[in-house]
């Protein structure tokens, strides 16, 4: 053993022992005295942000300045900024840029925000919200293999069981139960996919929860259960009529025109549509046995022509000539990524999509299964196309140095990015609902769907890249302000304008009927 080693292992005299508990003592005190220090709450005289909402937001002539915060347009003729201000007057966005004199607006402070646009859901099953997390472990369909994820499953125990016990009573406390809830996660814009129009009071019911919401919102008038009294697709004329006059309104309308109905009632529906001047909306599933009718329609003898009005949901398990043909047609593809992965649709089909030049928007589909808010959904269309990307450039080498780390062959799809998935949930999603005149990006001229995400928070702060913490970082809690149509909806964390505790009681009142109407056992660990 060396001699250095000897004189570190000899004995600690007193005095060495007594200077060292000096040592620690003043470490522990200071360390005690800078921690309190740093844990403490700062004195109320440094909390100086605003605390009120600036008021009667949305009226027409109101103005206000967002200012100071980062801002992510969306819109490349915009561009982003580090600082920038956002002037809205009424419903709309004046100006976005820099330093803007807006003398006699009320001013909104967003520094250490986030400012961009609303994201936008193009699919979502609002009026299931009683049965959250019912599915949890649940597949589209019985596969018959007896486990936990094929009994209950969606097909037999939501749109076969639930969906056939809802009164008008339920379909409204539901709708907009789920609504409130994904704007306060900074949804501005939903395609509502309601297939509960089991009768002309339901159809309203869920038109009045949309309005009542206060968001932007594509009502979906999808089909009921066929019951005596159901009028789908004809109630489509009177709804229009009733609650979609005009086209300048928050809350506007899309036909449902799904194949798997037949083409006696499809056919009906789409001629329908385009009688009114109404977007067509479908589910395409083939893992539900869609296809072969996809495949008519494409060679002309299914009844019906694809065109730029359609939007399919999904897009699973079709043949390429289905995919070319949708693609010349202009029509848009909405994925539902985590539903599609959980549930067994098929794989999301994003590379099919980039192989033909085409993008997507972002669904939440249901509650029953997943969260509906849009940073679960950009999350998993980017982790889920960079993994099958990243295994193929892998596959591409042998795994083996110098070759473990191929570079990617010429036609490998490129990798998602932030800026893609945010793309996809904001103005693609409005572009898909035929909406991208008012919303989706921060534009002059464009009515103010707006968010404050809080980049100050703990699990942002250092903001290092606006698209990346968004994306990477964020969930529904760094959700501040949420704005639809100039009017705060939804301020420094709370939304406004909305007795949760009632409601919440409401839907509970709603959910314990449905079960009694199912004879289910209410048992808080029995379904998953």
């Amino acid at each position: 053993m060396s001699s250095r080693q000897d004189e570190d292992e000899r004995p600690e005299s007193a005095a060495q022992r007594s200077e060292r508990r000096g040592f620690l003592k003043t470490s522990v005190m200071a360390a005690a005295a800078t921690g309190a220090g740093l844990l403490a709450a700062p004195p109320a005289a440094a909390q100086t942000r605003d605390q009120a909402p600036p008021s009667n937001t949305g009226g027409r002539g109101r103005r206000y300045v967002i200012r100071g915060g980062a801002v992510m347009s969306m819109d490349p003729k915009v561009g982003n900024f580090e600082s920038a201000d956002v002037l809205v007057e009424g419903k709309k966005i004046v100006a976005v840029r820099p330093r803007i004199n807006a003398g006699g607006a009320d001013m909104i402070d967003a520094r250490g925000r986030i400012v961009m646009p609303g994201f936008v859901d193009t699919h979502h099953h609002m009026f299931e919200t009683a049965e959250r997390s019912f599915l949890a472990n649940g597949m589209l369909l019985d596969d018959k293999s007896g486990s936990p994820s094929a009994y209950p499953n969606y097909v037999g125990h939501i749109l076969g069981g639930f969906a056939k016990k809802y009164r008008p009573q339920d379909v409204y406390i539901n709708e907009l139960f789920g609504g409130l809830s994904q704007l306060d996660a900074g949804v501005t814009t939903v395609l509502d996919v309601s297939q509960i129009h089991h009768s002309p009071e339901h159809s309203d019911a869920a038109v009045q929860a949309l309005i009542d919401t206060g968001r932007r919102a594509a009502f979906g008038f999808f089909e009921g259960d066929g019951r005596p009294g159901a009028k789908y697709p004809e109630d489509a004329r009177r709804l229009r009529s009733k609650w979609f006059s005009s086209d300048d309104q928050l809350v506007t309308m899309i036909m449902g025109g799904e194949l798997h109905l037949g083409e006696e009632v499809y056919t009906r529906a789409w001629a329908i549509a385009r009688e009114l001047g109404l977007r067509i909306a479908a589910h395409s599933v083939g893992s539900f046995g869609m296809r072969p009718t996809f495949e008519k329609i494409v060679r002309g003898i299914g009844g019906v022509r694809l065109g730029p009005d359609n939007m399919f949901i999904h897009m699973t398990g079709m043949s390429d000539e289905i995919w070319k043909k949708a693609r010349d047609a202009g029509a848009q593809i909405s994925i539902a990524f985590p539903i599609e992965m959980t549930m067994r649709h098929g794989t999301p089909p994003i590379i099919k999509m980039q192989e033909l030049g085409m993008e997507p928007s972002l669904s939440s589909d249901v509650e029953t299964t997943m969260a509906a808010d849009p940073f679960t959904l950009m999350r998993s269309a980017m982790t889920m196309q960079r993994m099958i990307v990243n295994q193929m450039v892998l596959d591409q080498g042998s795994g083996e140095p110098p070759d473990n780390w191929p570079k990617p062959a010429e036609g490998t799809p490129p990798l998602l990015t932030v800026r893609d998935v945010l793309r996809y949930a904001t103005i693609n999603g409005a572009r898909h609902l035929g909406l991208d005149g008012r919303t989706g990006t921060l534009t002059p001229g464009k009515e103010a769907d707006i968010v404050l995400l809080d980049a100050t928070a703990l699990n942002v702060a250092p903001l290092n890249s606006v698209p990346g913490a968004v994306v990477t970082l964020m969930d529904r809690t760094n959700v501040e302000t949420v704005i639809v149509a100039g009017k705060i909806r939804k301020w420094k964390g709370r939304l406004l304008g909305a007795d949760l505790g009632r409601l919440t009681r409401q839907l509970e009142v709603s959910r314990d009927h449905l079960f009694r109407q199912m004879k289910l056992k209410q048992d808080l660990f029995a379904y998953s």
